[in-house]
């Protein structure tokens, strides 16, 4: 299982209905709007490292009005 946390940047005035869109995406555990120098941050999970990239820019990347992701790749858990 990879985990990992998405940072995102949204179009301005769309934020609640990518956020909504997200939330439909199956290994998303959990999407919140956030204040900062980005919009959203959502936790995702995968079975493995390609499934991960593949819900990241074929799920995410196609939403309309995500500008831009950046992955933080958990390494290590308790």
């Amino acid at each position: 299982m990879v985990r990992a946390y998405v940072l995102l940047t949204i179009e301005i005035g769309k934020v609640e209905r990518v956020i909504e869109e997200i939330k439909a995406i199956s290994g998303v555990v959990k999407a919140d709007a956030v204040t900062g120098p980005y919009d959203a941050i959502v936790e995702l999970e995968a079975a493995d490292l390609g499934e991960l990239t593949r819900k990241i820019l074929h799920d995410i990347h196609n939403i309309d009005g995500v500008i831009d992701t950046t992955t933080a790749i958990v390494v290590e858990t308790e």
